[in-house]
């Protein structure tokens, strides 16, 4: 049997069994069970991408069950390996099953571990669907699994209501751009008459050029296909538009806003342009859109995180920045740089994540940074952890020697191709994305110098000393109003360090194969080799553009968070309406609830004013119990309990008979 039979389909046995057996067994069995089969599905899958690495694996299909067979459309349901595959197998598996292992810690008290378990592999099984799909319904299956699971997830909590509220905007966000992604399916089977991945991108050159009617209108086939596509990979992975779902998500435990937006859905839109990467190339308008709305995002979130003070909710900003430059690397042709970046992001946005859980759980849940403060003597090991992903997230490295963390050879990458792509939107994504990474620079290090440097405001904060339950005699002469800060268990300090591994090491051990090989790829992308050619020739003072920006943003944050503390009270003084509009995240939410919410509601209560109760229930059951209740009141009058009533009413009766048959 194939491995990956076993790597796809261990973790759906395992949400199966451990949600069924639920409460009837001890969590232990469920965590265990779950979590012993995503750590064997990231046990098989590091030795095939290894093996990819070294030359020494070939591609393959292994053919799982005969699917559907209805006219021209027939498809198997089968698994990919390919190169692209085995990138994505061992980014979901490993931060998958670190995941897993953490919430052993974190999830500790929750009443509803096992469920929680159950929904976490669940969750992984319908993303291993996505990434190993062979056709476009396999592909698409996976695609809503995962959108199912997510809503599952980060509506666990389900009693809070903003948990809830949280979980059905991403449902709904997510659904719009699913339906862009249909129709791109649908319009593919019609173009190609096939849903087979390999037959379309082989047939895909092949249809450059090609027009097709659309809305009264001659327009490239290819243009209009992969721009719908595209739509819906702007709902998975939050673009610029319909991003609004993602910070939002953070109503879910920690542990799902890592295993969400590090490595699995929010990346899942774009492998789908990276897989599907030769129908692209035909298609310059749809290309051009992919690389101005993955630069606009980049920067647009990257604001939006410079002032927000949710510890999750700069990390979730973080994400749909780094997710732009993904897309606008994509956009500029350089796939090979955008799974780079996927693949390093993987690694130190789980770790932020987690880290970031790790402080709020030693701080009794308190999210907000204003309330933090001098926490590296108290978890030093977190401390040691976040600090490696922020190296790692804000490209610190240098260049002479090519030695750096992981952001410092994927990040600056993108940015070189971009230049090095020539074209009026590759510098605009250029441009864009060297300011994003000052911004990133700026965030991250805000995020470090509020947490973990500074006085120790958390002995201010009312919601952590009144979770503590002590009174000042019983604190004594504690000044913290005795609470202490307390370091994370095992189960959550294994995987950050881990994790805290592949921020350092992961960009310089595999950049050559992610950037410098076509061989490494072999066929599973569109790999630019011109492209990559031009990036080396790029002026030096692109090389240095990002670390540059890097070290402002570094000493920005150093002036304002550490050096004089008033600088940030006095810009938001003086930058009063900037600030409220970058605060409130360019005022998108209420935007949508204009334009989109309050008329859906307006519509739904004259459909029900004068749908449901003004004619359906009018005219419907209340009338029929109208005429019912009226006939009942008619029918009454006879029933006296006179016999001669009675016998009138027959006579009546027979005349009218004897009438009707005689006339």
């Amino acid at each position: 049997m194939h491995p990956i039979i076993a790597i796809v389909f261990l973790p759906l046995l395992a949400a199966i069994v451990g949600g069924l057996v639920n409460k009837s067994a001890p969590s232990v069995f469920t965590k265990g069970l779950t979590t012993g089969a995503l750590f064997v599905s990231c046990a098989l899958s590091w030795p095939i991408f290894l093996g990819f690495v070294g030359g020494s694996y070939e591609p393959a299909v292994v053919p799982v069950l005969k699917w559907v067979a209805s006219g021209d459309l027939a498809f198997d349901w089968a698994l990919r390996v390919d190169t692209l595959t085995a990138v994505m197998l061992v980014v979901i598996t490993t931060v998958s099953a670190l995941v897993h292992l953490y919430s052993w810690g974190y999830m500790e008290e929750d009443p509803d571990q096992p469920r929680f378990f159950a929904y976490l592999s669940l969750f992984t099984f319908a993303m291993l669907m996505l990434v190993t799909a062979d056709n476009l319904v396999q592909m698409f299956f996976g695609w809503e699994g995962v959108g199912l699971a997510s809503y599952l997830l980060i509506g666990f909590w389900f009693k809070k209501p903003s948990a809830n509220a949280a979980a059905i905007k991403a449902f709904v966000v997510n659904r719009v751009g699913d339906l862009g992604f249909m129709m791109g399916i649908f319009g593919t089977f019609w173009v190609f008459g096939t849903v087979s991945i390999p037959a379309i991108l082989e047939a895909a050159p092949g249809m450059s050029g090609a027009t097709i009617g659309f809305l009264g209108y001659r327009v490239h086939t290819m243009d209009v296909l992969c721009i719908l596509l595209f739509i819906g990979a702007m709902g998975k992975s939050a673009q610029l538009g319909l991003h609004t779902w993602l910070p939002d998500a953070m109503e879910g435990p920690t542990p799902v806003s890592a295993l969400i937006h590090a490595a699995t859905m929010v990346t899942a839109g774009v492998f789908m342009v990276c897989r599907l990467s030769p129908m692209f190339e035909t298609a310059p308008v749809a290309l051009s859109m992919v690389t101005f709305v993955g630069a606009a995002t980049c920067i647009f979130a990257a604001t939006v995180g410079t002032t927000q003070w949710d510890i999750k909710r700069v990390i979730a900003y973080s994400t749909c920045s780094q997710l732009g430059y993904m897309f606008f690397a994509a956009g500029v042709g350089a796939y090979g740089a955008a799974m780079f970046h996927l693949f390093t992001h993987a690694f130190f946005k789980a770790l932020l994540f987690l880290g970031a859980g790790s402080v709020i759980h030693a701080m009794h849940h308190e999210q907000d940074m204003r309330y933090y403060g001098d926490l590296r003597k108290h978890i030093p090991l977190t401390f040691w952890a976040m600090m490696a992903g922020t190296l790692a997230i804000t490209g610190v490295g240098i260049y002479w020697i090519h030695a750096g963390f992981a952001g410092f050879h994927s990040k600056d990458a993108i940015l070189e191709a971009a230049f090095a792509r020539g074209t009026e939107l590759g510098n605009f994504a250029f441009w864009m994305g060297a300011f994003a990474a000052l911004l990133t620079s700026f965030y991250s290090w805000r995020l470090m110098f509020l947490t973990f440097w500074g006085k120790a405001r958390w002995i201010e904060s009312e919601h952590i000393q009144h979770s503590v339950h002590k009174t000042p005699e019983e604190a004594g002469e504690d000044t913290t109003g005795g609470y202490h800060p307390h370091e994370s268990p095992l189960t959550m300090l294994i995987p950050l360090g881990i994790l805290s591994l592949g921020a350092v090491f992961a960009g310089w051990v595999f950049s050559p194969y992610f950037l410098e090989s076509p061989e490494f790829w072999g066929g599973s992308i569109f790999y630019n080799q011109g492209l990559m050619h031009a990036m080396h020739g790029v002026p030096l003072w692109v090389k240095l553009a990002a670390t540059v920006v890097m070290l402002l943003g570094l000493f920005t944050a150093w002036m304002a968070y550490i050096k004089d503390t008033s600088i940030p009270g006095k810009a938001v003084e003086q930058l009063g309406p900037v600030y409220r509009f970058l605060y409130n995240k360019w005022y998108f939410d209420e935007l949508y609830h204009y334009l989109f919410v309050v008329p859906a509601f307006w519509l739904g209560r004259q459909f029900w004013k004068l749908g449901d109760i003004g004619t359906i229930d009018r005219f419907g059951p209340n009338g029929i119990a109208w005429v019912v209740e009226q006939g009942s009141i008619g029918a009454r009058k006879f029933q006296t309990g006179y016999l001669y009533s009675y016998a009138l009413v027959m006579l009546l009766g027979l005349v009218a008979a004897i009438t009707w048959v005689l006339f």
